[in-house]
């Protein structure tokens, strides 16, 4: 079988018109720039290692998409598990650096479209998670089962509710009708929903076996808090060496385009630096998807520690 490289994942540009792409920046950098300020307010030092270890791992996540039916495939979006584990304002900056380094390194996702990119996965994601799992922790009232029924409705919605925004804008910039656009995007993301939900289950599982302690949001740091920078850059390591086995086949986004006949409206991006996480000078594809995904993880990992440290300097 021959390897195929990942196809990038997120809206590109051409999709959407510029008036909606500019409205959309500019919520979304609103919504990033309130999310910086409450960050710098509420951020525990528990939250410091943790911000950077889940953007990378969630970045080498979202490299492995995994197949569903109708010859389409999914990916991990991640924001139920880094609301649920980090609250929402300080999982909207890890989601915010995961999408806008793909965007700025790997050419996934237009830049004039990483607006609403941001507006569906680091906004509409983290918030949906954030009220599903709050409400479902409250009808719980304390027992464990509100852990993993709330996390995988929020992971399921999550997915859910962004495609429905991302179909919707899809029909204001006049792409795709939205009579089309919302049945055939929030059925396929239905799908994946359920893919999402089960990683996500499967992630808070382990989590809660192995260190319950942070489950605790907003708490005093947990003992051994080195464990979680080792363990956890050691999955995201695990992660992008697994990257060449993922799904070849498009996304949810890319496959409904090719269905309902805009994917030619898409444009490439005005640069190349490791366009569909190939990295350059590498002849093996399967090296090179490695070699990116590693340098990924470490690029993620080190800007989302960096925001996470200055916001804590600010507020110290």
């Amino acid at each position: 079988m021959l390897y195929s490289p990942i196809q990038p994942m997120h809206i590109p540009d051409g999709f959407l018109s510029t008036l909606v792409s500019v409205v959309l920046w500019i919520i979304s950098a609103a919504a990033v720039a309130y999310a910086l300020r409450r960050v710098s307010r509420d951020l525990g030092e528990r939250q410091v290692p943790l911000m950077g270890v889940l953007a990378a791992a969630i970045f080498a996540g979202q490299m492995l998409n995994f197949s569903v039916a109708g010859g389409t495939s999914g990916h991990l979006l991640g924001a139920a598990i880094a609301t649920i584990l980090l609250g929402p304002w300080a999982a909207v900056i890890v989601m915010t650096t995961v999408v806008s380094v793909q965007a700025l390194i790997f050419q996934d996702g237009g830049l004039l479209a990483l607006g609403a990119n941001l507006f569906n996965m680091a906004v509409i994601g983290v918030t949906v998670s954030y009220f599903v799992y709050i409400s479902i922790q409250k009808l719980a009232r304390g027992k464990s089962w509100g852990i993993f029924v709330g996390g995988a409705l929020a992971a399921w919605l999550s997915i859910v509710i962004a495609s429905l925004a991302c179909a919707l804008e899809l029909a204001l910039s006049g792409t795709s009708p939205a009579n089309i656009a919302v049945p055939a995007m929030g059925g396929v993301h239905m799908l994946i929903g359920l893919g999402e939900a089960a990683i996500t289950v499967s992630a808070l599982a382990f989590l809660y076996a192995a260190r319950r302690d942070l489950f605790h949001i907003a708490e005093a740091p947990p003992k051994g808090s080195r464990s979680i920078w080792a363990g956890g850059l050691v999955i995201a390591a695990l992660l992008a060496v697994l990257s060449p086995l993922a799904s070849a086949h498009p996304d949810g986004l890319e496959w409904v385009a090719e269905q309902k006949g805009f994917l030619d409206a898409a444009r490439g991006p005005f640069y190349n630096i490791i366009p569909d996480y190939v990295f350059p000078g590498i002849s093996n594809e399967a090296f090179a998807t490695i070699v990116a995904g590693i340098v990924g993880v470490i690029i993620v990992f080190g800007v989302s520690l960096g925001v996470a440290y200055m916001r804590r300097t600010r507020k110290t």
